[in-house]
């Protein structure tokens, strides 16, 4: 998987498979919104006390194998952001069926994207915590690291360009069956609180188990631009060009991205901060 030129195939059967979906429905019901419906009205104690999880799982993965699956629309739900500001996050709760081929997708593709994914981003990722970025923001600080950029990416979940996150992902994947599945939760739209059908054209809702792979896979550009020069035959890639840089009054930087979150952490003067600044707000990422 760490082969960067290479496109997988056939991982469809892997999603359907019922090992896979088992394991899918554990991490649903392990999930603290277990008990919150999609627009479906049905929890996760529905379907095991109702239903039961092996022929609600059966008919899921006929359903996969046939091509009569069709996600459902998350049903829109709002809660304040936290810090008292009065803004509020939406939420768009999938129904537990959707949940658990999200599930099963981001068992199949985490894998193959974790191998691409730059060390510079920590959030939603396996064995990487909060904690860990901000060790490093800490270590980055004592080695000469003194201007600090903090920025976040605004209203990042919702704003993602399908068409562009496709292209990332087809880069590593080949089986239409899996691409057409993705694409499918990106467009399955939103049912607002008020009851009202709302299209995504954009987006990927929070609250949806594959969201935030896809967010790491979008923003993965943002960690190319801005690490780049630290590898292979980049600009800061060696102690020699980092001197040079230095010597000629030009700042180097390391960045640490936690989900939509970001800091960028500069060596230099004020003035090549600023002007790292202004390249950063405007690049365009997409």
């Amino acid at each position: 998987m760490a082969d960067p030129g290479r496109r997988f195939d056939d991982l469809f059967n892997f999603v359907h498979d019922p090992a896979t979906l088992l394991v899918a429905f554990d991490r649903v019901g392990g999930n603290q919104g277990a008990r919150t419906p999609g627009v479906d009205g049905l929890t996760v104690v529905d379907v095991e006390e109702n239903i039961g999880v092996p022929g609600f799982l059966d008919d899921l993965r006929a359903a996969l194998k046939d091509g009569s699956f069709r996600p459902l629309p998350a049903r829109e739900r709002t809660i304040p952001k936290p810090g008292g500001s009065g803004k509020v996050r939406k939420l768009g709760i999938p129904t537990i069926a959707d949940r658990v081929v999200q599930a099963a997708l981001k068992l199949v593709l985490e894998p193959i994207f974790e191998a691409d994914f730059m060390p510079v981003s920590y959030g939603f990722r396996p064995r990487r915590r909060a904690q860990d970025a901000i060790a490093e923001i800490h270590y980055l600080g004592t080695r000469g690291y003194r201007w600090v950029l903090d920025a976040d990416i605004e209203a990042c979940f919702d704003s993602i360009d399908h068409a562009a996150l496709m292209d990332r992902v087809r880069h590593r994947v080949k089986d239409k069956r899996v691409l057409t599945l993705v694409k499918a939760f990106l467009k399955a739209g939103v049912l607002t609180e008020l009851g009202e059908s709302k299209e995504t054209l954009t987006g990927t809702p929070q609250g949806g188990i594959l969201s935030p792979l896809l967010a790491n896979i979008a923003l993965t550009v943002l960690d190319e631009h801005l690490h780049g020069p630290w590898t292979l035959g980049g600009a800061m890639a060696t102690e020699g060009k980092r001197a040079y840089r230095h010597r000629k009054g030009r700042p180097t930087w390391r960045v640490v991205r936690y989900a939509d979150d970001f800091v960028v952490l500069v060596f230099g003067t004020e003035g090549g901060t600023a002007a790292l600044r202004d390249e950063v707000t405007g690049a365009r990422l997409a």
